[in-house]
């Protein structure tokens, strides 16, 4: 604890008093507190000065000000008096208070502002630290332990990421050179409780009620018949167990049947709503996730159910 005497010395003073009574308050800059005492940057940095060395104030970085606060030990219980005590005597205390207020506002609108200005912007420019990957990643962990049947594996990008918080992942593709590549993203990852087979959606490699989840992603309308890759999904799933599906929503873009090997021009909700229906799932909630800013516009659907 710092000497009591330098202690009684930096807080003795009437104007320190006032800075001491802001900052237990809020954290504030020296350009704050200026506002705030009508105080020069000189007179406020030298207060501050002082009560640095007496151990009852302390400062961080944050961008190119300085943001001062009292310190967690400082002057303990006698410092709280001191403070509780300079409330009631300093005369100008309530117009600081107040003044104070309206500069946190300010500071809360530049914020606001900042915001205000990024709306409809936000995950279309750079954000620091934010990807879909990074929140796939968190929701993922927040999922039970289950056995994962990812459908149409492709190279393995999804089993791969699944495989985090699965028991196990079973990769299902009907390209043995995409297979290839899985198994190799899968070994560079150290994913060991994946295993890739080769096998087609219509007649899965899998054995009855051994999974957990049958996943889709964008490879349903890859399927020369869906309905049948559905059948297939509930007759690997357990009771009670989980269909996901992200795929394209219907739409007239000829070409990715050619660019794309695309069987079919994605589904609308309907008609993914009534195959899983028929392939033997309930509690099927199917809607549009996203839409891709660029010509064709594909929108992306996300269908799940229940087998029953």
């Amino acid at each position: 604890m710092p000497s009591i005497l330098k202690i009684l010395r930096a807080a003795a003073e009437p104007s320190r008093l006032r800075i001491l009574l802001l900052l237990k308050e809020e954290e504030l800059s020296v350009a704050e507190l200026q506002e705030i005492l009508t105080m020069g940057q000189s007179s406020i940095s030298t207060h501050l000065s002082q009560l640095k060395q007496a151990g009852l104030v302390e400062d961080r970085r944050t961008g190119k000000n300085n943001l001062y606060r009292l310190t967690s030990s400082g002057g303990g219980d006698l410092l709280e008096e001191l403070i509780g005590q300079a409330a009631g005597e300093i005369p100008e205390a309530a117009a600081d208070r107040a003044a104070m207020g309206l500069v946190v506002k300010k500071r809360q609108d530049r914020m606001r502002a900042f915001f205000d200005s990024m709306a409809g912007r936000l995950g279309k420019d750079y954000v620091p630290g934010k990807s879909w990957k990074s929140l796939a990643d968190a929701l993922l962990r927040l999922l039970p332990p289950m056995v994962i049947a990812d459908l149409g594996s492709g190279d393995g990008g999804s089993a791969v990421l699944l495989s985090e918080s699965a028991v196990r992942v079973i990769g299902v593709d009907s390209s043995e050179k995409m297979l290839d590549v899985a198994r190799e993203q899968a070994l560079r990852a150290a994913a060991h409780n994946v295993e890739f087979r080769l096998g087609e959606m219509e007649e899965l490699p899998i054995d009855d009620a051994s999974v957990d989840l049958a996943f889709f992603s964008q490879s349903l309308h890859h399927a020369a018949h869906p309905e049948r890759a559905l059948r297939e999904a509930a007759r690997i799933v357990r009771a009670g167990g989980r269909i996901a599906i992200l795929d394209l929503a219907k739409h007239r873009f000829e070409e990715a049947r050619d660019l794309y090997a695309d069987e079919w021009l994605g589904f609308s909700e309907a008609e993914m709503e009534t195959m899983l229906a028929k392939a033997g799932f309930d509690d099927i909630r199917v809607s549009i996730v996203d839409k891709d800013p660029d010509a064709p516009q594909f929108q992306t659907l996300l269908a799940v159910g229940r087998k029953h």
